[in-house]
């Protein structure tokens, strides 16, 4: 009979990484910054364990200990991050073109992070007046449609927890604002199945969005213009081929993880 070798789980990981990557997110979760007994309250692993992987993390730059002895995420994910933004962004833009193509209006894709949306790739609308988001930006997730769509895959729970954390601050007279209007915003959005941004991010400006099913951050497309071309826009039409899109996106990453 053979034995798995120290520190590998039954699924052929490595225990001693799936630990420490759990913490890692655990740490992003909590805000970037967290106590050591949180981290062994959310994880339920002894305090030795811990201690002994974040100070791994530490002392390879993926961590840092505060003077307050708390932890929080390192510099050298910086880098990871956003090298892994770019080739999401460079995975992602065939079908956000194929998108825009479609729809003249523009096309992105946006990823969870914390509390906020991160947009990691754009195709523009071929329209003088068209909406523009920069790569790289970061807003509240509460106030977007792309949030809303991937918040609708999240457990309640969880989404309390995230909104808690954003403060759900107002950024125009509709953004919703308070956590009961959110989860029933979710319960329409799981019905039927896309998240509208109206003008809940910046006044005039319409946008629907689809969630990227089981993206590893959490992650949507979406299209955006002004109010009045989108209102024109045929949702029978549209609805589905962002929801194709972002199912074909989906078999590209999960092919990529596996290769």
């Amino acid at each position: 009979m053979t034995t798995a070798p120290k520190g590998a789980n039954q699924g052929g990981g490595v225990q001693s990484v799936e630990r420490a990557f759990e913490l890692l997110e655990l740490m992003a979760d909590s805000g970037g910054e967290v106590a050591l007994s949180e981290l062994a309250d959310r994880s339920g692993l002894p305090l030795p364990t811990i201690h002994r992987i974040m100070r791994t993390l530490v002392g390879n730059g993926y961590a840092r200990q505060q003077p307050s002895r708390r932890y929080a995420l390192g510099p050298r994910l910086i880098r990871l991050g956003e090298t892994a933004s770019k080739a999401l962004g460079a995975w992602a833009r065939p079908y956000l073109a194929e998108l825009t193509e479609a729809t003249g209006e523009t096309s992105n894709m946006a990823v969870l992070d914390g509390a906020q949306i991160v947009y990691v790739a754009q195709v523009p609308s071929q329209h003088s007046m068209r909406m523009f988001t920069e790569v790289g930006r970061r807003v509240d997730a509460h106030a977007t449609a792309v949030g809303k769509a991937v918040m609708a895959d999240l457990p309640p729970d969880s989404v309390n927890q995230l909104l808690s954390r954003s403060g759900m601050r107002p950024q125009t007279e509709r953004t919703i604002s308070t956590v009961e209007e959110m989860q029933h915003e979710l319960g329409r959005i799981r019905q039927h199945g896309y998240a509208v941004d109206d003008g809940e991010q910046e006044v005039g400006v319409r946008c629907f969005a689809v969630a990227v099913p089981d993206a590893p951050a959490g992650a949507a497309i979406s299209i955006s213009g002004p109010e009045g071309r989108m209102t024109r826009i045929s949702l029978d039409e549209v609805i589905p081929l962002m929801q194709r899109l972002a199912h074909e996106l989906a078999d590209e990453l999960a092919v990529s993880d596996t290769a």
